[in-house]
């Protein structure tokens, strides 16, 4: 190999943020740093308590000056609390309280854990204007469904993390928020007009890049008038010519992660890659699923396909992204007491609820996304006495659960009632025999039962949970 296809394969390789199984960094991840590999993103699986972290960074950074990224929107989407649930609200509840210096504290609280951690590099803020109720990979990840609250709540959270120094990832572009497909399975299409895309989905992303956000991530969207029928990851016009000419943007722009399927049943997943760099992005999530052999082949095709020139621009700006992340200190973790104050001030209550009698609690289970995966939820860690049944809407029997709760307290809790028909006909069932019963919706309240007592906790956090029984049980 000549030193100048060496040079490309390093280039190549400084790209990619990489992914892997298990709490200790593989040898192939430390040699990969010490050759020049852009990063590893962590996820939950990589994480299992502060002390582990620490560690798990610090070999990293041994190794080289890799970037370090993890998706720690707080809310539904948490890696550093993935076991037991994140003890911060998410956006949605953030964007009910509507006070941008909460959103400033809380996110800055979750930076000071980051750079504690030893992370530079949060995959948040989600800046989607969720305009689509039925969005199946946004929802209570979005600050609302309005651009101009989204705007200045992506500011807010934008300026919190950067404050100690862990840069935001502001996500997903140019907007994931109109969409009802889930970018995981197949690519979502925004069929909107331009003059729409830019006093909507563009208008946090003008914000962010205004304040300074240190990266912007991609979605794997097609919008047609600007992309065509590709998504905007591998989309030079979206990339290239909106958001780095239009826009002004000169941040490192990251790929969402490229084993969705949106890419790998497309284009494949080196295919995306060199596509996806070629079209103006300058590190590459390659998602947990791709293996060692995988990554080289992305690698060589990397090399292969894309001009070295744009391989030295992507460098520069990574290499620009580095210094600025030893350009300050992050101090220590402050104390976490923003989140649960966050939470209790988004819980909202509509009706009156009883003392709890001998409490029978219904959580109507729903399966998980694949963003926010398989998180612990549910009332259980502040209802101790209470009886606690998780129950599929599908194989529920309403007369036997009634019969259960007969001269007892009944609460029912849902997770965005609104896009599963089942669980919405069993809350009716269920309310319209007891309407003294209480729902909690831990996902958006957009629908809600006749009758009842309703609490609405926009989102299924830990600490959206605890506020939601102190209101049950105050």
């Amino acid at each position: 190999m000549s030193q100048s296809d060496r040079g490309l394969r390093r280039l190549a390789a400084g790209t990619l943020l990489v992914a892997f199984q298990g709490t200790t960094a593989p040898d192939w991840v430390l040699s990969g740093i010490e050759q020049g590999l852009g990063g590893v993103t962590l996820f939950g699986f990589n994480v299992a308590d502060h002390a582990q972290l620490a560690a798990l960074t610090g070999s990293l950074k041994s190794a080289g000056d890799p970037v370090i990224s993890l998706d720690e929107e707080g809310g539904d989407v948490t890696r550093l609390a993935y076991h037991v649930g994140s003890p911060y609200p998410g956006n949605a509840a953030l964007g009910a309280v509507d006070d941008v210096e909460l959103t400033h504290r809380v996110y800055r609280a979750i930076g000071s854990e980051l750079a504690a951690s030893g992370i530079n590099l949060d995959m948040a803020p989600d800046a989607d204007v969720n305009t689509a109720d039925d969005n199946p990979v946004i929802g209570t990840r979005a600050f609302g469904n309005d651009a101009a609250l989204v705007a200045r709540h992506t500011v807010a959270a934008v300026q919190g993390l950067q404050s100690v120094n862990v840069a935001a990832c502001v996500k997903h572009f140019p907007g994931h928020g109109a969409t009802r497909v889930d970018s995981h399975l197949a690519i979502p299409v925004v069929d909107v007009t331009l003059d729409v895309l830019r006093e909507r989905e563009l208008v946090p992303f003008q914000a962010a890049i205004h304040a300074g956000a240190k990266s912007i991530m991609t979605a794997h969207v097609s919008v047609p008038v600007l992309t065509g029928d590709d998504p905007a990851t591998l989309s030079p016009a979206a990339l290239t010519g909106m958001l780095r000419g239009e826009m002004g943007y000169d941040g490192v722009v990251i790929s969402d992660a490229l084993d969705m399927h949106a890419i790998t049943q497309s284009v494949g997943l080196a295919g995306g890659a060199a596509l996806s760099v070629s079209a103006g992005a300058d590190l590459l999530c390659l998602g947990p699923l791709p293996t060692f052999d995988d990554i080289q082949q992305v690698i060589a095709e990397i090399a292969a396909r894309v001009p070295g020139e744009r391989l030295e621009e992507a460098a520069a700006r990574v290499a620009d992204l580095r210094a600025w992340f030893g350009s300050g200190s992050s101090g220590t973790a402050e104390q976490n007491v923003v989140g649960l104050d966050a939470a209790r001030r988004a819980v909202r209550l509509t009706g009156a609820t009883e003392p709890l009698v001998d409490p029978l609690v219904i959580e109507i289970d729903t399966p998980p996304t694949i963003a926010v995966g398989d998180v612990p939820w549910g009332v259980a860690p502040w209802l101790p006495d209470a009886e606690i049944v998780r129950i599929k809407p599908a194989d529920a029997d309403a007369t036997a659960l009634l019969e259960r709760a007969h001269g007892r307290s009944l609460v029912v809790i849902v997770k965005d009632a609104h896009r599963y028909a089942e669980s919405r006909s069993l809350v009716s069932t269920l309310v319209a025999a007891r309407p003294d019963a209480t729902v909690i919706e831990m996902g958006l309240p957009i629908w809600r039962p006749d009758g009842g007592a309703y609490i609405a906790t926009y989102g299924a956090a830990r600490a959206n949970a605890q506020a939601a029984v102190e209101l049950l049980t105050a």
